[in-house]
């Protein structure tokens, strides 16, 4: 044994220093399913992380948008749905956890850098400024319904193939979470005047 050897094999002194700047190989690739014992198939794992990555970055996107529309409010509104806005990016931000966490569990790789989201979303981008207040409303409602009409779809197809786990986050958690946010949303596009005279 050479003395390079011994130094290579000696016990690494102890530090607090953080040991920075690491990098690594790419130990599973975005698309690819790990063997898991959740009596799933192989095919039928690889498809439901498709789909389940699909409603996932769409989902990513409409969180950034109320973000976006709860900092930019305006007029005699603004403070309720301000507030709203805030309340609906809370419960995607859940949502994202809840997408993420099912397509690992099923030895999947969630979609997590946003660079990445945005390639692959089905929701249109914004305008980088300020559009006006029903205009953004309007926007997300066309995001909600991007993703309902995927989660339809997503969830009857992954239920054929008998993943009734991942049926089961689209219907329980991703469809009823973004028809309710729907409905709240959409009443505020209603012309009521406040007053009848």
């Amino acid at each position: 044994m050479t003395s390079a050897d011994q130094r290579t094999n000696a016990p690494r002194p102890r530090s607090s220093q953080p040991w920075l700047h690491q990098r690594g190989e790419e130990i599973q690739q975005f698309g690819t399913v790990r063997q898991l014992p959740v009596g799933l198939s192989y095919d039928t794992r690889m498809y439901s992380c498709q789909r389940l990555n699909q409603v996932l970055c769409d989902t990513r996107i409409l969180h950034d948008l109320y973000k976006k529309h709860h900092w930019l409010m305006r007029g005699h509104t603004f403070y309720q749905l301000h507030l709203l806005m805030d309340k609906h990016a809370d419960e995607q931000l859940a949502l994202i956890d809840t997408l993420a966490e099912r397509i690992q569990t099923l030895g999947g790789v969630a979609a997590g850098d946003p660079r990445h989201v945005a390639e692959i979303t089905n929701v249109p981008r914004p305008p980088n400024g300020v559009e006006e207040v029903p205009a953004m409303l309007s926007r997300l409602l066309e995001a909600h319904e991007t993703i309902l009409e995927d989660c339809h779809d997503a969830a009857a197809r992954v239920q054929e193939q008998g993943d009734d786990g991942s049926n089961d986050v689209l219907v329980s958690d991703v469809i009823r979470t973004n028809e309710l946010e729907a409905w709240f949303v959409a009443e505020h596009l209603v012309d009521t005047p406040l007053v009848h005279g």
